[in-house]
């Protein structure tokens, strides 16, 4: 059994992503899937924005002391990213080199007692 705080981490983990996707929805995107397991990794959110698949990484945390979630992506996380984006493209026979695509990041900070502060960067990688 994982620890609590494990557990917790996974809790705030699924509610930011959840977060995530009603904060994309209600800018125009279409979800096109959560969750996207391969090559022993995963993108959070995979979505479109007019003709644009945009693979959308989450970071959430309960607490800043130890830095923003956004900068715990680091480069072999992005290389990953891109390599499970790739094989999202193959599997549903979209062309690498005629589909438009990006990479963003949504950090959610949410505090305990209020409400998520959310920073989307587009293009983040």
């Amino acid at each position: 059994m994982p620890p609590p705080e494990a557990d917790g981490r996974r809790a705030l983990g699924r509610r930011g992503e959840e977060e995530a996707v009603r904060y994309l929805k209600g800018r125009g995107y279409q979800i096109l899937a959560r969750g996207f397991r391969k090559l022993r990794g995963e993108i959070d959110i995979i979505a479109r924005l007019g003709e644009t698949v945009v693979f959308v990484e989450v970071r959430a945390r309960g607490r800043t002391e130890f830095g923003l979630p956004l900068e715990s992506i680091k480069r072999p996380k992005q290389n990953q990213v891109r390599k499970i984006a790739l094989a999202y493209l193959q599997k549903h026979r979209l062309p690498e080199e005629q589909t438009a695509c990006r990479f963003d990041v949504l950090s959610i900070v949410w505090l305990e007692g209020r409400a998520p502060t959310i920073t989307h960067i587009e293009n983040a990688f």
